[in-house]
């Protein structure tokens, strides 16, 4: 842990619209400091010209010019989530990992295991927890009111159309991308893992409408399950939803009583009957991540870089750690596997191990 009176400071590697959000929280967040910036493509054509900070070309640049810096965010194309933790691990900085924490569950057993030797925290952003509706459902499960679990119904309908799979884009490439519950409903199946645990009997089936020229995968699939603790689960997702996302919604059916939580990003509470039990009045939730084009989840990330500065100056316990990204990694996983993927046009590509990187105390022109 570092000093309660240290600033920490972050460096941000891939700059496109998540990178951008990393960027702008961290220099909103009291006790943090936003160091330096990487990418492959130019300052100009990302722009991120209000920021004055150094910006490198690559990972291995921006470690080696600041040696310095306490926190690597890496918010690249998902393919190259593990690649780059593990580069920053072998630096010895604390990694923040944009969702999914990598594309197997390999790949996310070795950043654990490296955070592990050596010595250094993983963060890994699943903003969805955060939001007030999923908050308090945490505390209804935990708390026990709801009894025996008998089934949870999550639907995730977006829409992701060729305004998002655009052409050059690594969206849509399995090698990078991943598929669609990596990049588009990973913090849902978070939610889940968290408010009930592991899952099990895994039947999945995917089938692919309207994406066989934008994308490398699948673009729907109904999937159901058992969960380890008890009950039973769906989840139903599509991005072939016309114009517009239309929900993001999960059901439980319990032996006290039933909920429904609801929206384009389950953000509010549609219904909620349980025994001897009066609901209370939530805040509000964040709007959606606005790219344009199209929408994303409540923007959350604020949250995710007050825990990290809190806990490296050892005032609260990380939100979301390592291990449980790596379970949602595993579930996705798992899910794919029951499905067979028939119609995926390429593997998954198991990444190297980074090469050791020689990093000097101080370089030179950098205080």
């Amino acid at each position: 842990m570092l000093s309660t009176q240290k600033l920490i400071r972050f460096g941000v590697i891939g700059c496109g619209h998540i990178g951008k959000r990393h960027a702008e929280m961290i220099t909103r967040q009291p006790g943090a400091e936003l160091a330096a910036l990487a990418d492959t493509k130019p300052v100009e054509e990302l722009g991120i010209e209000q920021y004055d900070v150094p910006f490198f070309s690559s990972l291995e640049e921006m470690l080696r010019a600041d040696p310095d810096l306490d926190v690597i965010s890496v918010a690249t194309p998902n393919g190259l989530h593990a690649t780059h933790a593990l580069a920053c691990l072998d630096a010895r900085k604390h990694v923040v990992i944009e969702k999914p924490l990598a594309l197997s569950r390999q790949d996310a057993e070795r950043v654990l295991h490296k955070a592990l030797a050596r010595r250094r925290d993983v963060f890994a952003v699943m903003q969805n927890r955060y939001s007030p509706p999923s908050q308090w459902l945490k505390e209804v499960v935990d708390s026990g009111i709801l009894g025996k679990l008998y089934i949870v119904q999550m639907n995730c309908y977006w829409n992701r159309d060729e305004r998002y799979y655009t052409a050059g884009s690594w969206h849509g490439l399995r090698d990078l991308d991943g598929g669609t519950l990596f990049t588009q409903f990973s913090h849902f199946i978070d939610i889940m893992y968290w408010l009930f645990g592991d899952i099990t009997g895994i039947q999945a089936r995917l089938m692919d409408f309207n994406h066989q020229h934008l994308t490398d995968f699948e673009d729907s699939g109904f999937v159901s399950f058992q969960f380890l603790n008890g009950g039973m689960g769906t989840l139903n997702f599509s991005t072939s939803v016309w114009q517009k996302n239309l929900e993001s919604s999960i059901t439980i059916i319990a032996e006290n009583g039933s909920i429904k939580v609801g929206g384009q990003y389950m953000d509010r509470v549609e219904y909620c009957h349980i025994r001897d039990y009066v609901m209370p009045t939530l805040a509000p939730t964040n709007p959606g991540n606005d790219y344009g084009s199209y929408t994303g989840s409540a923007q959350n990330h604020n949250f995710v870089f007050e825990n990290v500065v809190k806990v490296l100056q050892n005032q609260a316990t990380i939100t979301t750690n390592a291990m449980e990204g790596l379970k949602v990694v595993d579930i996705i996983e798992r899910i794919y596997q029951s499905a067979n993927r028939e119609f995926i046009k390429t593997p998954v590509r198991i990444i190297p191990e980074p090469q050791p990187i020689t990093y000097p105390q101080k370089a030179a022109g950098w205080q």
